[in-house]
């Protein structure tokens, strides 16, 4: 059996744009806070509510695990905004593909993006002491994407004899 095309619904598709938006303004963010320390995002609400702050932290760039497991000049040690575009847009591609292997890999992507999300929250309030606007929002769409995903999933259907 071929994979065909199909469209990957609304629900999908606006939470793939949505996180792909968020992915992009985190490195927006990111660079400009690299360029300039005094920088303000509009995520920056205050002092215990900064996403900048989280963005620029050491978890900010390979989870804060890709450093110490395959050190700094690795080609895995990006930012965690690059992981979540590609992410966002695999997730939009596999979306339009009908066939189980798509399907069954929507679900492995997803789960993995919700550990990670997990992962991060937890770092986020019980490490940092932050609140960051744009990353419980990625969170949430990571969790919908997988509900989704789980959604997509076809029966394997067996032969009849």
């Amino acid at each position: 059996m071929g994979t065909t095309w199909r469209s990957p619904g609304l629900v999908r598709l606006a939470l793939c744009l949505a996180g792909l938006a968020l992915s992009l303004y985190a490195l927006h963010v990111k660079a400009a806070r690299a360029r300039d320390e005094n920088y303000r995002a509009l995520c920056d609400v205050g002092t215990a509510i900064s996403c900048s702050r989280v963005f620029s932290s050491r978890w900010g760039r390979g989870f804060g695990l890709v450093e110490h497991m395959l050190g700094a000049d690795s080609v895995l040690n990006q930012s965690n905004s690059i992981f979540g575009c590609l992410f966002y847009t695999l997730q939009l591609l596999l979306g339009c593909l009908r066939g189980r292997w798509a399907s069954i890999l929507l679900v492995l992507s997803s789960l993995v993006s919700v550990a990670g999300s997990v992962y991060l929250a937890w770092i986020l309030f019980f490490v940092l002491y932050d609140f960051c606007i744009v990353c419980i929002t990625t969170y949430a769409i990571n969790v919908g994407l997988m509900l989704l995903s789980f959604q997509k999933v076809p029966e394997h259907k067996t032969k009849k004899h």
